[in-house]
């Protein structure tokens, strides 16, 4: 810390800080219009002067020296200050300074007694509103850069720049065009900044900035969008949202957004929200009926499915985007009302091979490192993942470290988002990364690249790894992957050399037929590195696709685990669930998602509850799918709107959406982080908690757990790795990652620095060999389909494209190589039908060299297409996790 004085206050400030930082620590205002704390100084405005030790200088980017002196109150100073605030505003029109505007600029005028009749210009320079979410008012820009340093400093699209000279300088796209057609990925970081409102968000949010938020009507809560966590603050006015804004001080976002997150709460109030639960009716029709009815139908279903089948003749399917507490009750209501362990989530889809592999390897079903480690890596190995539009917020820090200096190494079959910027983009085949690991995990083994004490001490499984890898030096590897043998080499050394390296990955490692052994042979390399659980390195870690895909599992709606990754096969967890819910627990492990649809089809599975999965859009071999839901007598849905799964529902329960809902998700770093409800949800529309609790009543059992809170405290009794835990800490505390088994004491953010949690304590590495994948292209299906996600919208698409997102991204694309466009007579922009062993497809082509010859990609936010039709029932051997990334297609024009 550095000791300064502040008109003569003693003021101790971190090594670094700024005057300007220094000044506001001891709770002295002063206006700085070109500055912003997320972004470097630039000390352009001369809004904030300051006399330090007798020299006048620009407080924000003056150091602050140990001992300075500083004066803030003189009034010379303040006339400086106000002459320069009055420099700038008087270039503007009148509207800058009127009596209503929320800006910086304004408040500033204001506090210096700057009256609006000092803003003088005439305008005239226009504007830009093409853009759904942000709009351009040129008049009012005074061309401080902070937007352009927003975009570049913290997004890293770059997108925006200044144009113009002199008192015509002003902000645009660097495209040259409208908004709306430029590289801007819509994150709000330059609404956020805008320090005169030249930059706004339209509609009732117009004028919120970062440094200019209401204190009441304020809602701190977490993003229930994608996996990072996002800390969200958002306003309300009459009873709806009005602005979503980033949490300067959220633990993982630090200030910033993505396009889903800032804007896209539009389908809150869109009409196709239901707000009664339906009943199918004799004649076919789903027509509205009161709680009563439909609870009571519901719980006359299942038992009649019990009294039929048994208790394994019923199944639910809990949900990804639900709180921690309400995936809690499911899993209780299944085990204790029903008496199954037939409980499964989306984790199924994406990441249980994560699970899997990360507990074979280390113990524990998390990543191995927080996100605040990984970015300190001067090495980051980036597998099967698209951070920059799936996780945005954390590929805008992964990208950030990389240009200030971090080596990358990217590993997928498409030039997109990092790979960009990477310093080797090793692009193997789909379905063969196995073989990749192993040939980097070869090269670090025969160059020396390993550390051997921590292999002697704190691992296994060497000598027969050793073994395996004697059949994949990188020319070997490079006729299975396609990967140049060189670039193997260089990728191997950037990896094996790094002081600090780390490992990001994502579904291109897990969703395939051996995505278990990909995730075992990928930690393979921080093992042979010492990288985990010591100082050399930072670990394993996936992001998550889902808002709470970790915390869904941690809370134990898993068929075989309970909460706290206790097996329901194991005595000990067991007997612990035992005696806080007062009935036993099935021993016998339950049905995973893909079962629970053949045994439906089969005629065994009698009832089949779907919580907040639109399982016909998002699930493989769609048809097939809804062949289970048609062939299952009570198929139950809890939805926002009327899914194509809702669509084949007996009832749909309409329930809360994220905002409307109390409780705590976990991020893909495993940080419990609180949810409170900014609005309520619309019309009598429940909770899942809520819906949860009341079935059980009519069915006549308690489940205790009157409210949230009361369901993750029961939780850390039932997992003591939870203990920990209780909506009072998270509240006082903010973010708390698990292992967490003491209330007074912190989480575990990084895991296994004294032993590992396997039952030697030792980390183990995996002789796994390569296995092709399920399907290979042939004569008749020459291409491969890789499906993944799109930067402006989210799984199935359900609430993005119930707003502005659909205007940036309007169509579901076919992602396909010019040579191949030209093999099959395929022409950009146009329709093309794509067809599986499976199914068939219409999408949108366009041809970029984003793919590679010989591959081709689409999302899963559009179901009308019919991807996953595309899309076989090939699944991880070990999880059966579906294989997305590999399906052999054909595609035709028209």
């Amino acid at each position: 810390m550095t000791g300064i004085e502040v008109d003569g206050t003693g003021v101790d400030v971190p090594e670094g800080a700024s005057l300007l930082a220094a000044v506001r620590m001891a709770g002295i205002e002063l206006p700085a219009l070109c500055s912003d704390d997320r972004l470097s100084p630039v000390g352009s405005c001369r809004t904030c002067l300051v006399r330090a030790d007798g020299r006048i200088a620009a407080a924000c980017v003056t150091p602050a020296a140990s001992g300075v002196h500083v004066e803030t109150a003189t009034e010379d100073l303040r006339q400086l200050r106000r002459d320069a605030v009055e420099l700038i505003a008087s270039a503007l029109p009148p509207r800058a300074l009127a009596a209503d505007s929320r800006s910086e600029l304004a408040q500033a005028c204001r506090s210096l007694g700057i009256r609006p009749g000092a803003a003088r210009g005439t305008g005239g320079r226009g504007g830009d509103e093409s853009h759904p979410y942000v709009h351009l008012d040129r008049d009012l820009c005074i061309a401080c850069g902070r937007c352009v340093r927003m975009c570049a400093e913290v997004q890293g699209t770059f997108a925006l720049t200044l144009t113009g000279r002199g008192s015509d300088t002003v902000v645009a796209p660097g495209t040259g065009g409208p908004w709306a057609e430029s590289d801007c990925v819509a994150c709000g970081g330059c609404v956020d900044t805008c320090p005169t409102g030249a930059i706004t968000e339209p509609g009732p949010g117009q004028g919120l900035t970062s440094a200019n938020r209401p204190t009441a009507g304020l809602t701190r809560t977490t993003c229930g969008y994608c996996g990072v966590g996002c800390s969200l603050e958002v306003t309300t006015r009459d009873g709806e949202v009005s602005a979503v804004l980033p949490a300067r001080d959220g633990p993982v976002n630090q200030g910033h957004a993505c396009v889903k997150g800032r804007f896209a709460h539009g389908y809150l109030a869109s009409p196709e929200r239901l707000t009664r639960p339906l009943l199918r009716q004799r004649d076919g029709r789903l027509e509205p009926v009161s709680w009563d009815e439909a609870l009571g139908h519901v719980a006359r279903g299942l038992r009649e499915a019990v009294d039929t089948g048994g208790s394994d003749a019923v199944a639910a399917i809990s949900s990804a985007r639900a709180t921690n507490e309400e995936n809690y009750l499911v899993q209780k209501f299944m085990r204790v009302v029903i008496g199954t362990n037939n409980v499964d989530n989306c984790s199924r889809l994406c990441h249980s091979p994560s699970a899997a592999g990360l507990t074979a390897s280390f113990g524990l079903s998390g990543g191995t490192d927080s996100f605040d480690d990984v970015e300190r890596s001067d090495c980051l190995l980036v597998v099967g993942a698209n951070p920059v539009e799936a996780h945005p917020v954390v590929g805008a820090r992964l990208l950030q470290r990389v240009l200030h200096g971090a080596r990358l190494v990217v590993a997928d079959p498409r030039a997109v988002g990092l790979a960009l910027h990477a310093d080797v983009h090793l692009r193997p085949r789909p379905g063969t990364n196995v073989a990749l690991f192993h040939g980097l995990a070869h090269v670090l083994l025969a160059e020396g690249l390993i550390d051997e004490e921590f292999l002697r001490e704190r691992a296994t499984g060497l000598p027969e790894l050793t073994e395996l890898l004697a059949d994949y030096p990188p020319q070997q590897v490079a006729d299975i992957t396609g990967v140049p043998a060189a670039d193997l080499v260089a990728a191997a050394r950037l990896y094996g050399r790094a002081q600090r390296p780390a490992i990001v990955y994502g579904l291109g490692v897990t969703e395939h037929l051996h995505g278990t052994d990909g995730v075992r042979a990928l930690s393979n390399l921080a093992i042979l590195r010492g990288a985990v659980g010591t100082n050399n390195g930072y670990g394993v870690n996936p992001l998550r696709g889902q808002n709470n895909v970790q915390g869904a599992s941690d809370m134990g709606a898993l068929p075989d685990l309970l909460p706290g990754y206790g097996k329901v096969t194991d005595p000990d967890p067991r007997s612990r669930a035992e005696a806080v819910w007062g009935v036993p627990v099935p021993h016998r492990s339950g049905l995973r998602i893909p079962d629970m649809f053949a045994a439906a089809r089969a005629g065994d599975l009698r009832a089949l509850w779907v919580i907040g999965e639109d399982v016909c859009a998002t699930d493989p071999d769609a048809n097939r799918v809804a062949q289970a839901l048609n062939a299952c007598p009570l198929v139950v849905c809890n939805e926002l709107f009327l899914s194509e799964t809702a669509r084949h529902a007996d009832i749909v329960l309409p329930v809360a959406s994220w905002l409307e809902k109390d409780g705590t998700f976990v991020n893909f770093d495993r940080r419990f982080q609180r949810v409170r409800p900014a609005v309520p949800p619309p019309g009598e529309a429940r909770t899942d908690f809520d819906v949860v609790r009341s079935l059980a009543a009519v069915m006549g059992v308690d489940l205790g757990c009157a409210t949230p809170a009361d369901a993750l405290a029961e939780c850390g009794r039932v997992a003591p790795v939870f203990a920990g835990l209780s909506h009072n800490r998270l509240d006082r505390e903010g973010a708390i990652p698990w292992p967490c088994p003491d209330l007074g004491r912190p989480g575990e953010a990084t895991l296994y620095a004294d032993r590992f949690a396997t039952p030697d304590g030792r980390a183990h590495l995996a002789a796994a060999p390569y296995l092709p994948p399920g399907e290979q292209p042939d004569d008749d299906y020459p291409l491969v389909l890789v499906t993944g996600r799109r930067w402006a919208h989210y799984n199935s698409g359900s609430m993005t494209r119930r707003g502005g997102n659909l205007e940036l991204d309007p169509v579901d694309f076919l992602d396909i190589h010019p040579d191949d466009a030209i093999r099959y007579d395929v022409r950009d922009g146009t329709q093309v039908s794509v067809e599986s062993r499976h199914g068939q497809a219409r999408l949108t082509a366009r041809v970029s060299e984003q793919t590679a010859s010989g591959q081709v990609f689409c999302s899963f936010h559009f179901p009308a297409s019919g991807v996953n039709s595309l899309t076989s029932d090939h699944a991880d051997t070990v999880t059966s996790c579906p294989e997305y990334k590999v399906t052999a297609v054909r595609v035709a024009a028209g």
